[in-house]
C-alpha cells in the first residue's frame, strides 16, 4: 500500500463554468468549501447575535469575545483610526480560523493550505495599505520609504530596502499561512499511514500502531493549536501593516 500525502490536497473540478483563450473557470472542492466556511461564520454570528442578552449565553460570549479580541489587536496596533479597517481584519481572521479548523475534520479540504488563497489573502491586505494610503495621504505615503534623519548619501539604500521590505510583505504573509497549515496535514497524514498499515499486520501490529496512534493525537492537539496561532498572526500582522496606510512614514 502506498501513502500520498499531497492527495488531499487535490484541486477537483465539479463544474466548469468558462473557457476562454486556454484559460479554465470552474467551480471546484476548493471553492465549495470558501463558500461553506463563509456561510458558517455567517450563520454563526447571525445566531450569536440573534438576541442580544445582557446575560449573554455561551454563543453570544464568543461571538463578542471575538469582536472585542479584534477590536482591541487593532485599537491598539493602528490606534482608534485603525478601527476603520476593523470589518477587514475581523472578516480576515474569522475566515482563516473557520478555514484552518475546519480542515483538521477528517475527509474535508483545507483551503488555506493552497499558496493561491494565501496570496489572495495577502494581496488584499497590501492592495488596502497601498490604495487607502495614496488615498488619504497623496504622494506622502511614499515617505514609508523614507527613514528620516538619515544622511543623504545612505538615503538611495535605505529607500531600496525599504521597498524590498514592503514588497515582501505579501510573500512572507501568504508563504507562512500556506506553509505551516500544508506540512501539519501531511505530517498527519503520514502517521494515520503508519497506524493503517501496522494495524493491518495483526495483533503484533495493534501494538505497533499505538505509537503513531499517540503521535497523531499530539499532532492533532497541535495543529489545532497551530491552526488558531496562524489566524492570529495574520490578523496581527494585517493590522500593522495597515497602521502604514494611516500613518505612513518613520
Amino acid at each position: 500500500m502506498t501513502v500520498d500525502p499531497i492527495h488531499q490536497f487535490e484541486i477537483k473540478r465539479y463544474v466548469d463554468l468558462l473557457n476562454f483563450s486556454n484559460v479554465q473557470f470552474s467551480f471546484t472542492n476548493a471553492a465549495v468549501f470558501m463558500f461553506a466556511i463563509v456561510a458558517v461564520i455567517f450563520f454563526f454570528l447571525t445566531y450569536a447575535t440573534r438576541g442580544r442578552t445582557l446575560v449573554p449565553g455561551r454563543a453570544q460570549s464568543a461571538a463578542e469575545m471575538s469582536y472585542e479580541f479584534i477590536a482591541k489587536m487593532v485599537r491598539d496596533s493602528a490606534g482608534s483610526e485603525g478601527m476603520v479597517f476593523f470589518p477587514l481584519v475581523f472578516s480576515l481572521f474569522m475566515f482563516v480560523l473557520v478555514a484552518n479548523v475546519v480542515g483538521l475534520i477528517p475527509y474535508t479540504f483545507t483551503v488555506t493550505a493552497h499558496l493561491i488563497v494565501t496570496a489572495a489573502l495577502a494581496l488584499l491586505v497590501i492592495g488596502t495599505v497601498i490604495v487607502y494610503g495614496f488615498v488619504r495621504h497623496g504622494t506622502h505615503f511614499l515617505h514609508l520609504f523614507v527613514p528620516s534623519g538619515v544622511p543623504g548619501f545612505l538615503l538611495p539604500f535605505l529607500v531600496v530596502i525599504e521597498v524590498v521590505s514592503f514588497l515582501s510583505r505579501p510573500i512572507s504573509l501568504s508563504l507562512r499561512l500556506f506553509a505551516n497549515m500544508l506540512a501539519g496535514h501531511i505530517a498527519l497524514k503520514v502517521f494515520a499511514f503508519f497506524v493503517v498499515g501496522l494495524a493491518s499486520a495483526g495483533v503484533v501490529g495493534w501494538f505497533g500502531a499505538t505509537l503513531p496512534f499517540l503521535m497523531i493525537v499530539a499532532l492533532t492537539a497541535l495543529e489545532l493549536l497551530v491552526a488558531v496561532l496562524q489566524a492570529y498572526v495574520f490578523a496581527v500582522l494585517t493590522s500593522i501593516y495597515l497602521n502604514d496606510a494611516i500613518h505612513p512614514g518613520h
